[in-house]
């Protein structure tokens, strides 16, 4: 197929995103850049703001967070009508082309960053051409700048195509956290699509392969727990304490002891800790923030609930009180071969695709999975797709970077997919 779109301008997009990373809920300028594409196109509607996230958000950040976040974006040019709409944390879009009575197809891209700080050196891409991230401490550190390309590239070519039908491009914000995959599962937007894709560049495949069908996710729950004891002096009487650190030493011990289960996979992390206040004193504050997942929903309910007992026992054994509260939650999805097999039948013929894998493992998680099922559940069909790129750094490493040639070949695939669904309608 013939591509519409340069890849100069995709390279030109990709790269004022990677400058400009954000994380959850404070993708204030990526959403507003996203926009302005949009509304640049023939498009039957750009949707924005709490419209687009059907639930409650989790894990939103407190509000000079925010305002951080929202002032960086408009000092860097964002709209001002689109800021207003997306004030608080309401960030994503969805873009909606209607075009005939063909069927409904969905395709989510995510968008938020890291809060990775980008490497420097003079071998990573980035920072030798001049876009390397401007907010120190953040970076594109999982392709999601490329994803969003992807978004936009595959709506260029699906409107220079014969398509028929209605697509839907879901932006979704959050996904590190995995807190935005829920709230666009929740969206009126999503109840009519009867085919979905998600996509994500790389997962260690190399630039020309790509991949029609990824499982292998695992369901995970991010917590945060944080006690609350009494302080005292710790030489001149320490029984008078109620010692919140011995409480979560004791709760993460027994976190890594929770049993394993066997009928499949199970994990447990307790990724950030802290507490107290100085050396001679008691400490009456502490946290855990951590996770668990299973290799289906209900191995990571299974290891959700030990490790609520776990928390709740080592407050209790220590006399302190203790409050738990989810971050983040993603189940685990299937891809479905009614689509992994005829996306598997055109990819060969993309140019640059030199390999076709029908499926693999991600052995990660994803808050897609909350849109897939979905859409599964009311009757439709989805995959999870990958895009391979020779990324020199791993994932959520500083010197991650995507080949700028992935990014056509991104965009090639999608749309090739998205046709040949709306044409098969398998």
């Amino acid at each position: 197929m013939s591509r519409t779109v340069a890849h100069e301008d995709l390279t030109a997009v990709r790269r004022d995103l990677h400058r400009h990373p954000e994380p959850a809920w404070c993708e204030f300028y990526t959403t507003a850049r996203i926009v302005d594409e949009l509304e640049a196109r023939d498009l039957t509607a750009v949707h924005y703001g709490p419209e687009i996230l059907g639930s409650e958000r989790m894990n939103v950040p407190d509000d000079d967070e925010l305002d951080e976040w929202f002032e960086r974006a408009r000092a860097a040019g964002a709209r001002e009508d689109v800021l207003e709409a997306i004030e608080g944390g309401y960030t994503g879009a969805v873009a909606v082309l209607e075009r005939g009575d063909g069927p409904v197809v969905g395709v989510r891209v995510d968008i938020d960053g890291l809060p990775i700080l980008e490497s420097e050196d003079g071998e990573h891409v980035p920072a030798a051409e001049g876009f390397r991230s401007e907010h120190e401490g953040y970076m594109h550190a999982c392709g999601h700048d490329a994803h969003a390309t992807f978004g936009l590239g595959l709506i260029d070519e699906v409107l220079a195509s014969d398509f028929e039908g209605t697509l839907k491009v879901f932006f979704q914000p959050g996904e590190e956290q995995i807190v935005g995959g829920g709230p666009m599962a929740e969206s009126d937007l999503i109840e009519d699509v009867e085919y979905f894709l998600a996509a994500h560049v790389g997962l260690d495949h190399p630039t020309g392969e790509v991949i029609c069908g990824i499982d292998g996710f695992l369901a995970v729950s991010h917590f945060l727990a944080e006690f609350e004891g009494e302080p005292a002096h710790a030489g001149g009487h320490p029984e008078q304490g109620r010692n919140t650190v011995q409480a979560a030493a004791a709760a993460i011990q027994n976190l890594y002891a929770i049993p394993r289960h066997a009928d499949g996979p199970t994990r447990v992390n307790a990724g950030i800790v802290g507490g107290g206040t100085a050396t001679n004193i008691i400490p009456e504050e502490c946290f855990i923030e951590g996770e668990v997942r299973g290799g289906t929903t209900d191995l990571m309910e299974y290891m959700d609930g030990k490790a609520e007992t776990v928390i709740r026992s080592a407050a209790e054994m220590h006399e302190v009180d203790v409050g738990v509260e989810r971050l983040g939650r993603a189940p685990s999805a299937t891809s479905d071969e009614e689509l992994v097999e005829p996306i598997a039948a055109i990819a060969g013929d993309i140019e640059g695709v030199t390999t076709v894998t029908e499926r693999d493992e991600l052995g990660g998680s994803e808050d897609a999975t909350y849109m897939m099922r979905t859409v599964q559940e009311n009757g439709g069909y989805a995959t999870y797709v990958g895009i391979g790129t020779s990324h020199p750094g791993g994932h959520h490493t500083s010197t991650f970077d995507v080949e700028e040639e992935s990014l056509d070949i991104g965009v090639d695939f999608l749309t090739a997919a998205v046709l040949e669904i709306a044409e098969q309608r398998p």
